[in-house]
Parts: structure tokens; C-alpha cells; sequence
């Protein structure tokens, strides 16, 4: 499974952007779907994730300003990311939970990663 990310850029503060993120390869099931990030000389941080069944959960620091939504046809995922921040600026990084066959334990994989520079 391969993970490819785009939507990352530079936006001003208090701008729009959104991520994409698409799932290739030998997709069986796709279960939960999600974004960190990761800041200069920070750790990497959940920003928000979508079960299959479409539930999400979102960081306090993104609450209200960022949703999260997934296409199951497409093996894709969106962050929709309004007023955004300067302290938003970092890496951003899908991640997705995926089993290969019935009865298997779901394996996680991460993309590559996409920067978010948001500039005061």
C-alpha cells in the first residue's frame, strides 16, 4: 500500500488550504484514516482521524477550523484546513490503517509527508 499526499503550500494566516490523500496498491480494507503533523524540533501530533463508518476525532488546537473527510471509492482522504495559523505550520502526514485480507490484522501506514507553511 502506497500512500501519495498533495495540498500542501505556503497560505497566509487566516487562509485555506487542503490536503489530499490517496491510497494505492493492493487495497483490500481501508479502516481509519487520519493526518498528523509534525513541527520543527516538535514531536509528530495526531490533527485528526475518520473511522470507515465516518466517525472523527480532532485535536483540541484544530477544533473548529479543520474537518476531516474520506471518499471510500477513491481510498482518499481530506483535511479541509480553514483559518489557519502560523502555529499550524508544519509537515503534515496521512496515516491509514489497512488489512489486507478477512480476519487480519490491520497494518498502518504513513505517506510522505506535506509542508504547510503558514505565514503570519
Amino acid at each position: 500500500v502506497q500512500l501519495q499526499a498533495s495540498g500542501g503550500g505556503l497560505v497566509q494566516s487566516g487562509g485555506s488550504l487542503r490536503l489530499s490523500c490517496t491510497a494505492s496498491g493492493s487495497i483490500f480494507s481501508i479502516g481509519v484514516m487520519g493526518w498528523y503533523r509534525q513541527a520543527p524540533g516538535k514531536q509528530r501530533e495526531l490533527v485528526a482521524t475518520i473511522s470507515s463508518s465516518g466517525r472523527t476525532e480532532f485535536a483540541d488546537s484544530v477544533k473548529g477550523r479543520f474537518t476531516i473527510s474520506r471518499d471510500n471509492a477513491k481510498n482518499t482522504v481530506y483535511l479541509q484546513m480553514n483559518s489557519l495559523k502560523p502555529e499550524d505550520t508544519a509537515v503534515y502526514y496521512c496515516n491509514v490503517d489497512h488489512v489486507a485480507t478477512t480476519g487480519a490484522n490491520a497494518i498502518n501506514y504513513w505517506g510522505k509527508g506535506t509542508l504547510v507553511t503558514v505565514s503570519s
